[in-house]
């Protein structure tokens, strides 16, 4: 069932994913996007670093927290893309061997026309262990029921 605009409410919440972060995943990553040293150099450098080791670029964690999203509530929802984000954090590095899973809440919905609306979307991204490493507000928008 596709859910349109109509059909979500403030409160409503989803929960997914069991993603297991790879080094290898965050290297290719980091080589293509973001290639600073603590994010491409698992035998040497990065051990040196305050992070004790290899860790995700941040805007990695960003896209594997928007697969995670798309697998739990966009893919059910008649989506058009976003606005944009607000309130992006990175709280913990994330590193090899790392489960990630997402929580996801409507906090506000305005009506843009009769065609769509736009909910604000708090995102959480968790290790396993409960803990948040990242953190959004997406701004996006929903297609409304044809009348």
């Amino acid at each position: 069932m596709t859910l349109y605009f109509e059909d979500l409410a403030v409160g409503d919440e989803w929960t997914g994913g069991d993603y297991e972060v790879t080094a290898a995943e965050i290297i290719e990553f980091a080589e293509q996007y973001d290639p600073q040293w603590f994010h491409t150099d698992l035998e040497r450098a990065a051990e040196q670093s305050i992070y004790g080791g290899l860790i995700a670029s941040g805007w990695h964690t960003a896209a594997m927290s928007m697969r995670l999203l798309v697998e739990c509530f966009l893919s059910e929802a008649a989506t058009l893309g976003a606005k944009g984000i607000d309130e992006l954090r990175w709280h913990k590095p994330v590193q090899p061997g790392d489960r990630l899973s997402i929580r996801a809440a409507v906090e506000e919905k305005t009506a843009d026309s009769d065609r769509r609306g736009t909910i604000r979307l708090r995102v959480e991204t968790s290790r396993a262990d409960g803990e948040v490493v990242f953190s959004m507000v997406g701004l996006v928008m929903v297609g409304r029921r044809e009348t």
